[in-house]
């Protein structure tokens, strides 16, 4: 599997990433059922152990502690997430209902469309920011561009400067040798959270 491969998976739905996925292996006797039922049995036994990355206990626990409205837009389905944050509630327990997975009953497109974060900023954090697939006011124009996004995967800061919000990009340092199709680039670009200074960004000092 290369770094082009995976950054087209990042992000998106299951069964798009999974089509996404297969289209480069077109002679292997897999179908999409089958190559969903045997991962989903590999991944379920590694979600439990996930790590969080460096900084980003730090970072949410400092937003929370200022009651800076924060909310969480994944493509990962909602029991995959779970798996993943179960064992992690001191961070993911911050965020309270203000979560949408990819596989939610909302009606979106996922990443790198802008769908899950117009989503999340209306229906979760009570923002004006107009709705997907229509022109926004200019008062939702500003809205949005008041709106920062943090993402490791190349689909999701598409899907966020689409959406007209900043982005923090904190990929893996093999996706930005990725060629991808788009004119999007990230406000911001981090090898890690921990160096992520909010007084740049108005937010309160650690």
């Amino acid at each position: 599997m290369t770094w082009e491969m995976k950054a087209g998976c990042m992000g998106k739905p299951e069964k798009e990433a999974a089509l996404h996925l297969l289209s480069f292996f077109p002679d292997i006797p897999l179908d999409m059922a089958t190559y969903l039922s045997e991962r989903n049995t590999l991944q379920d036994k590694l979600w439990p152990a996930v790590p969080l990355l460096p900084g980003v206990r730090k970072l949410v626990l400092h937003l929370k502690k200022h009651n800076i409205p924060i909310a969480i837009a994944t493509g990962s389905r909602r029991r995959n997430f779970e798996m993943k944050t179960q064992h992690l509630q001191d961070v993911f327990g911050c965020f309270g209902n203000k979560i949408i997975c990819g596989d939610d009953s909302h009606k979106i497109k996922g990443k790198p469309a802008p769908d899950i974060f117009l989503v999340a900023a209306k229906e979760l954090l009570g923002r004006d920011v107009g709705v997907p697939d229509v022109q926004p006011t200019s008062e939702q124009q500003e809205v949005r561009r008041r709106g920062l996004v943090f993402e490791d995967g190349l689909p999701g800061m598409q899907a966020a400067k689409r959406a007209g919000m900043s982005v923090v990009w904190v990929p893996d340092s093999n996706l930005l040798d990725v060629n991808y199709s788009g004119v999007e680039t990230a406000d911001q670009i981090l090898t890690s959270l921990e160096e992520f200074v909010p007084e740049a960004w108005g937010l309160p000092p650690y």
